[in-house]
């Protein structure tokens, strides 16, 4: 994670090649576990979630904190509290990026004003897991993530340059408290991502289809959870595609779904050896 990084001319600032998959206009955060004056107090604005990372926007200009940038990567415990009595949240602990503005760790609460607190929760656990994944296939553990390093040189970005590809809105929730962002509002960097997303580039050094080791874009089924906790009632995994092959591939190995197995005859054809119909 670092602070005060993620934001231009009163919007977002992304990298190259990272995508917005939601945007809510309404949230406020809570910190803790962290004595930087950064973190005091409820922070009020607005919650990306993209490819690669969770970025917070404050709407208030003279904050102290403007922004703040949490890699999947870098987050462990992350779960969708419902209470009782209260507004449903999203709570995680985030590990600091070198050079990120501040050291060591903190925990956040995430509430959302105007709902979609469950959508966005499923969504960002679903994208941490498989980033998670990506990031250990590539040889690499969690310990911490790699250091920030300044973005360079950035332009205004426009809707084609940072919206998913279509691949990736089968699994994104519909709730009316998600809007794109406002226009004129992001801004991209020149330079990519310093670590993998849920899409993991092969830049990251993780085996691709080619060379033996299963494709990107999801965690194969029973993965370890990295920490990332569903919440209840919501179907078991696969139902909810926390441990589901991606966007609907079948698992490495696996033939094309309705394809008979390797080595099969085709459909319709007699076992071998069987005299023909």
């Amino acid at each position: 994670m670092s602070v005060n990084t993620a934001h231009a001319n009163n919007g977002v600032l992304i990298h190259a090649g990272e995508y917005i998959l939601l945007h809510s206009d309404n949230v406020t955060m809570e910190f803790s576990g962290q004595d930087n004056p950064v973190f005091k107090g409820t922070k009020a604005g607005r919650i990306y979630l993209t490819s690669h990372r969770v970025i917070f926007n404050s709407k208030k200009s003279g904050d102290e904190m403007q922004s703040f940038s949490a890699p999947f990567i870098a987050m462990s415990d992350v779960d969708l509290e419902q209470p009782v009595f209260g507004a449903n949240y999203i709570k995680a602990k985030v590990r600091a990026q070198p050079n990120g503005n501040y050291i060591g760790e903190v925990k956040f609460k995430l509430y959302f004003k105007s709902g979609g607190a469950i959508e966005y929760g499923m969504a960002l656990l679903r994208a941490a897991r498989t980033a998670q994944e990506n990031y250990t296939r590539g040889g690499r553990f969690a310990d911490d993530p790699p250091p920030y390093t300044p973005s360079g040189n950035w332009h205004e970005a426009p809707p084609p340059a940072y919206e998913p590809p279509p691949g990736y809105y089968g699994w994104l929730p519909q709730h009316d408290a998600f809007s794109g962002p406002a226009p004129n509002t992001v801004y991209q960097s020149d330079n990519p991502p310093p670590y993998p997303g849920i899409g993991g580039p092969p830049a990251y050094g993780a085996p691709t289809a080619n060379n033996n080791g299963p494709p990107y874009g999801g965690p194969p089924a029973g993965s370890p959870s990295y920490g990332f906790t569903a919440p209840g009632g919501y179907g078991p995994p696969g139902n909810g595609g926390y441990n589901a092959p991606p966007y609907g591939a079948p698992p490495y190995g696996a033939p094309p779904y309705g394809a008979p197995p390797y080595g099969a005859p085709p459909y319709g054809a007699p076992p071998y050896g069987a005299p023909p119909y």
